[in-house]
C-alpha cells in the first residue's frame, strides 16, 4: 500500500452563490493512521471541508486528493475509501437495524453473505447487537448516531469522516464509542474528526487543525498544540481544558 496522505487538501476555495467566503485557501494533509481533529467555530469552515471530500459541496478552487485520487478526476474511485458519519440523523427511521446497514452495503456492491456477518461484527463492536432486529425510530439518539458509525463502516472503509459524531450522545455510550473508534485506528483506519466536545478530540487525537474565518490558523500534534497552552505546570500531566484553552485564545484573537 503506497503511503500517500489519506487526505490531500492543497488551496482550497470555497465561496457560495450568496458570495460567503467559506474556505480560503485551505491546506491540510491527513497521513494514513491518524486520529485527526479539525476544529473551529461554528460556521468556520469545517463542515464546508467535509461537504467537499465527500462530493456534497462543488469547491470553487484548489486540489483534494484521497489516498491519492483526485476527486474530479476519480470521484467515485475516491469515495470508496471514506465513509462519513454526516452531522445530521439521515437514517432509515422505519427500517431495522441489521437491514439498514445490510442495505448499505449493497450500494457498494456487498453481497448479503459477506454484508451479514460483518455487519454482526460492527454491530457487537458497537453495543448495537441486541438491538438489530429493532426499527431505527426505537432507539434513543445516542444509538441513532452509533447505528450511523456502524453504516459508515460496512464497506470497510480506509478513512473515516465523522462530523459531530457525538451530539446529543450520553457520556456512558460516548466513552464506549471512543474505545471502539480507538480500536479502529489501531487497525490502520484513518479518522477524521470534528467535534465541539475539546475534551473527545483532545482524549482522542494525535494531530490537530484549528480552522477560524475559513483559514486554518494551528496544524500541528495534538501534543504541541496542548504545549500552546500557558497557564499552569505541565509536570503534573492532564489538567483538563488545556486543548479549550488555546481554542478560545486562538479563535479570539482572529
Amino acid at each position: 500500500m503506497s503511503m500517500e496522505p489519506a487526505l490531500d487538501i492543497q488551496g482550497l476555495e470555497k465561496t457560495y452563490a450568496t458570495g460567503t467566503r467559506a474556505l480560503n485557501g485551505v491546506s491540510l494533509k491527513i497521513e494514513q493512521g491518524d486520529f485527526f481533529a479539525l476544529l473551529g467555530p461554528n460556521g468556520a469552515g469545517k463542515t464546508t471541508i467535509i461537504g467537499i471530500v465527500t462530493g456534497l459541496v462543488n469547491k470553487t478552487g484548489g486540489k483534494v486528493r484521497v489516498y491519492g485520487t483526485d476527486i474530479d478526476e476519480h470521484p467515485e474511485n475516491a469515495r470508496t475509501h471514506i465513509g462519513v458519519v454526516p452531522q445530521n440523523l439521515n437514517l432509515d427511521y422505519f427500517g431495522k437495524v441489521q437491514d439498514i446497514i445490510v442495505n448499505q452495503a449493497g450500494y457498494y456492491g456487498i453481497p448479503r453473505s459477506v454484508a451479514v456477518p460483518r455487519a454482526e461484527q460492527i454491530l457487537k463492536g458497537l453495543g448495537l447487537y441486541e438491538k438489530r432486529f429493532d426499527q431505527a425510530r426505537t432507539l434513543s439518539g445516542g444509538m441513532q448516531r452509533r447505528l450511523m458509525v456502524a453504516r459508515a463502516l460496512i464497506h470497510e472503509p480506509q478513512f473515516l469522516i465523522l462530523d459531530e459524531p457525538t451530539a446529543g450522545v450520553d457520556v456512558e455510550l460516548r466513552r464506549s464509542m471512543w474505545e471502539y473508534l480507538q480500536e479502529l485506528t489501531k487497525r490502520g483506519v484513518t479518522i477524521l474528526l470534528t467535534t465541539h466536545y475539546l475534551e473527545e478530540a483532545e482524549r482522542l487525537a494525535n494531530k490537530v487543525a484549528i480552522i477560524s474565518k475559513g483559514e486554518i490558523i494551528v496544524n500541528d500534534t495534538m501534543e504541541k498544540v496542548l504545549a500552546m497552552h500557558d497557564g499552569g505546570d505541565r509536570k503534573d500531566g492532564y489538567q483538563g481544558g488545556r486543548l479549550e484553552e488555546v481554542f478560545i485564545k486562538l479563535t479570539q484573537e482572529k
